[in-house]
């Protein structure tokens, strides 16, 4: 039997480290711990593949809460199926010492577990919808505030005109007035529009 542990924090810039400490607490060995930096949107995560991969029949999954397994309710639960029920490998979540699979092989057991399993994931899937909903009303509010999201707009210079007037006579190619305008060429475009609706209002 191995052991190993499973880390998913959501981006690059979330830290691992509490995750790292509850694992090697219970004997995890470093080669045997596998973290995905990445959202749980996709769940194409490679270090999980990984994982997927070296399990075993009767090797042992340790994870820090139930979460990590999944992005949303249905996920969750169909990690742990596959687990448990195809890979045959016994999983410990940390956070809830219920979910732990060695200690439920009766059948009253079992029952008890997959019960705690599914309460557990819709709290879990229902808590990041009630934050998401959270951000974004907060994100509209700051919005509507004057709060400027992203990064600021590419400004055009102020020989704009000038070198849009060149490009039309085709005197200049767009590759050019990109390169003098340090613009991409969706930019562009998007400032292009902006100069010939302020051209036409200036000419009525």
């Amino acid at each position: 039997m191995s052991e190993y542990g499973y880390i998913r924090v959501s981006s690059a810039d979330q830290n691992e480290d509490r995750q790292i400490i509850a694992l090697r607490e219970v004997g995890v060995i470093s080669k045997n711990l596998f973290i995905d930096k990445q959202s749980g949107k996709d769940f194409n995560r490679p270090k999980y593949a990984e994982l997927m991969d070296k399990l075993c029949d009767g090797d042992l999954l340790y994870i820090q809460s139930i979460d990590r397994l999944g992005r949303n309710y249905e996920d969750i639960l169909e990690q742990w199926r596959i687990l448990t029920k195809e890979k045959h490998v016994d999983i410990v979540v940390i956070d809830m010492p219920l979910l732990d699979t060695r200690k439920y092989k009766d059948l009253m057991g079992t029952f008890i577990a997959d019960l705690v399993l599914q309460v557990l994931s819709f709290v879990a899937h229902h808590e990041r919808e009630t934050i998401r909903k959270r951000q974004a009303q907060g994100i509209a509010a700051a919005k509507m505030r004057g709060v400027q999201f992203g990064r600021p707009p590419k400004n055009a210079p102020d020989n704009f005109g000038e070198l849009v007037k060149k490009w039309e006579r085709k005197q200049i190619p767009l590759q050019k007035v990109l390169e003098l305008c340090d613009m991409k060429e969706t930019t562009f475009y998007k400032r292009l529009g902006e100069y010939r609706i302020i051209k036409g209002i200036n000419k009525k």
